[in-house]
């Protein structure tokens, strides 16, 4: 079980006296969400009774605020919560029993959710969780709902309800396995009503639920029961090997790695059939040491028990058998084709078995999580989060396995009782709310040269359109720094304390000349997010001298290697990932219009821009028919460039004869330059860094699915550029 240090309360009285009740709930949830042992990623719920004015009556009148559906408690605001009317919540008790057939998994039950939304206080529009019923038939003020792993470790064994007794006595009362919903808080009701001094529930299978009239105490409450669960199973652990022996040794983590490159493209394509999916990789020793261990195939068959899996985890993984020491890719290649194929046919006789007349459709049958000795558990989703929760539901199923077979023998729910949960009508309907899909959502993307300028508009655009962005450049800090803003403007990040960081787009560092680089960046990507499906490379120089006739060979050399040489090393070596997957992927250049008009004094720009705009049609010959390569042609444009420091604008200023003033800062120098280009174009406009992030997300996109080898040119409308 765990080595980490036992729950400590995290609750602090100054903070929480400053706040109005309904932020004091938010609070004790947000507490309880940090630590992933306490209770699963938009799982779990927390609920206050508090008194209310009614904005309608102007009188006081008791309200319940509980977590509403698909609210996560690390993250869940005020606008998480539901609020409703307890005593309209309470009389739907009647309401219910007029059914002339109701009970446990009825048309009945299932019909009291819809009603929730006419107890409604305050105009409240969150829709209130399945387990309303739970919080509000409970008659204590302040309730907590977790999903501990200890907890469920004990609550998935054999002879639980033994051990509930054992750990606890008469604190906490034992339940047999129920789905959530109006039953299940009619049996807790009861429970309460005949054990009036016990202090939670221990649900068979699913998790714990304790109350308390102070929130305080609530949230103390919490902690304490988790506790007695974590260091009796701690003390029952010592000595054992729950899991049995370790039948593979843990490899190098460099080998693992290379391995997990190798792999991890080729897996997404085949994964990939009906939609992309985005990975997560847990090669911790924790992980391992379920994958490596002698007993992992026959316990992960088991399949997970806590109902708020399934619909990530789906009900079991794929096991691969494979020994890592032989370090034979063809043989995991091999195995996991022939592993995949056969987990369908498991997925879809389990789906017919199962199934009912009004059963949702099959939601294909690909695994989501994938073990593979040696190198640790893969999740699967539709995004980084998904992916990344799933992964870590999956960490919290072997830790509960680890467990429950520390203590006693590991059970899982009977597979019917898996589907009806999986598959039920109310978990699809939220699924259906789900928003739809941003335009490049379950894409992976690098963008090479996303420190500044153009770059980085690409990648933040990119993220903005749902993609997962790599944001690399030759100075890594920058490349960090882009990723950084992002992250902080989109509103994403980490996952939370000891969760693993989600990120939408990292940092990284490239030198697009030297092929070592390209690989270290492109590894990166894949080891993040499980491949790569776009590459743009917005990497530029301009000569210092750009004299033209005198420059040093040096620097003509330098120019071409880094707009026509460095370029074709990133599709050179992205080329066998393309491949591996088997998807369609783009990739998009910055060229320039200069490629297209001669003038003096910049020959290795000009000339080596025009270099690459043929490479442009050279590589989406090569990498046709998977991929299309395109370029955006910018004419000058200096902001946030990189290319443009003080010293080139000031020269620019002066041989056009544009007043400034030494003493301006950088960027007014700049707008002031943009502003004279501007009136030498067809459009008058300014042409800006956005406006060939938009032209590259165009490229990208499906939108232009059959275009490749063209160069769109972005320049405001330059007569002397148009191409002929």
């Amino acid at each position: 079980m765990s080595t980490q240090t036992l729950f400590s309360s995290l609750w602090q009285d100054s903070i929480a006296d400053s706040l109005d009740p309904v932020g004091r709930l938010v609070y004790r949830s947000n507490l309880l969400g940090t630590d992933w042992r306490i209770t699963n990623t938009g799982g779990g719920n927390t609920s206050s009774k508090l008194k209310e004015k009614d904005s309608l009556t102007g009188e006081e009148t008791e309200v319940l605020w509980v977590k509403g559906s698909g609210g996560n408690l690390r993250t869940a605001t005020r606008a998480n919560f539901s609020s409703l009317y307890l005593d309209k919540l309470l009389a739907l008790e009647g309401v219910y029993d007029r059914f002339p057939e109701r009970g446990l998994k009825s048309a009945a039950e299932d019909a009291m959710v819809a009603m929730y939304a006419h107890c409604a206080f305050n105009l409240s529009r969150r829709p209130p969780s399945i387990d309303t019923p739970l919080h509000g038939l409970i008659p204590y003020k302040h309730i907590d709902h977790t999903h501990p792993i200890a907890v469920i470790a004990l609550a998935t064994s054999a002879d639980g309800p033994a051990l509930c007794k054992e750990v606890y006595g008469d604190d906490v009362v034992w339940v047999d396995w129920q789905r959530p919903g109006y039953e299940l808080g009619r049996t807790m009701q009861r429970i309460c009503a005949e054990h009036p001094d016990a202090k939670g529930i221990l649900m068979g299978g699913h998790g714990l639920i304790n109350w308390a009239q102070d929130d305080g105490e609530c949230y103390a409450l919490t902690l304490g029961l988790i506790n007695r669960a974590e260091q009796f199973v701690r003390t029952r652990s010592e000595g054992r090997k729950p899991f049995g022996a370790a039948r593979y040794a843990e490899i190098d983590p460099t080998d693992r790695d290379r391995m997990l490159v190798r792999i991890l493209p080729w897996l997404r394509g085949q994964l990939s059939s009906e939609k992309r999916v985005i990975a997560t990789v847990d090669s911790s020793s924790a992980a391992q040491s379920f994958t490596n261990s002698e007993r992992a195939r026959a316990l992960s068959e088991l399949g997970t028990s806590c109902p708020d899996h399934f619909l990530r985890t789906r009900i079991k993984p794929l096991y691969v058998e494979w020994d890592p020491s032989a370090d034979d890719f063809a043989a995991l290649q091999e195995t996991l084709a022939t592993g995949i194929a056969q987990y369908r046919r498991d997925y879809q006789e389990y789906y017919n078995i199962c199934r009912c007349e009004d059963s949702p459709a099959i939601r294909g049958s690909d695994p989501t999580v994938v073990l593979i000795p040696g190198l640790g558990l893969i999740g699967w989703g539709k995004s980084k989060s998904e992916s990344r929760v799933t992964a870590e539901f999956y960490r919290c199923a072997i830790e509960v396995m680890r467990g429950a077979e520390a203590v006693s023998t590991y059970t899982a729910l009977p597979r019917q009782e898996a589907f009806d949960i999986e598959y039920w009508a109310l978990e699809e309907a939220k699924l259906q709310r789900m928003p739809q899909e941003k335009e490049l959502a379950r894409h992976i993307a690098l963008v090479v040269g996303a420190g500044s300028g153009i770059g980085r508009a690409v990648a933040q655009r990119l993220v903005h359109k749902g993609a997962v962005v790599v944001a690399a450049d030759l100075d890594a800090a920058s490349g960090h720094a882009t990723a950084a803003d992002t992250l902080a403007s989109h509103g994403t990040g980490m996952a939370g304390t000891e969760r693993t960081v989600v990120r939408d787009i990292i940092g990284a560092g490239c030198d697009i000349t030297a092929r070592s680089s390209v690989r270290t960046a492109l590894d990166t990507t894949i080891l993040a997010y499980g491949g790569v499906d776009h590459v743009v490379v917005t990497a530029g120089v301009y000569p210092a001298a750009g004299a033209g006739r005198g420059d040093p060979d040096s620097q003509w050399e330098q120019t071409f290697r880094v707009h026509v040489t460095g370029p074709f090393i990133v599709a050179d070596v992205a080329h066998p990932v393309w491949e591996a997957q088997g998807l369609n992927g783009a990739m998009v250049l910055a060229t320039s219009v200069n490629a297209v008009v001669p003038k003096a004094g910049s020959f290795a720009y000009d000339t080596s821009k025009a270099a690459a705009n043929h490479l442009v049609r050279e590589l989406a010959i090569a990498l046709a028919p998977n991929v299309r390569v395109n370029a955006v042609a910018p004419a000058t444009m200096t902001e946030d460039s990189a290319m443009f420091p003080r010293a080139r604008v000031i020269a620019s200023l002066s041989r056009y004869g544009l007043a400034f003033d030494d003493s301006e800062p950088v960027d007014s120098l700049r707008n002031r330059l943009a502003g004279f280009y501007a009136t030498r174009t067809l459009t008058g406009r300014t042409v800006r860094a956005s406006d060939q992030a938009e032209a590259i997300l165009l490229l990208l996109s499906e939108r232009l699915s059959r275009t490749t080898g063209q160069i769109l040119v972005v320049d405001g409308g330059l007569t002397e550029a148009f191409l002929r």
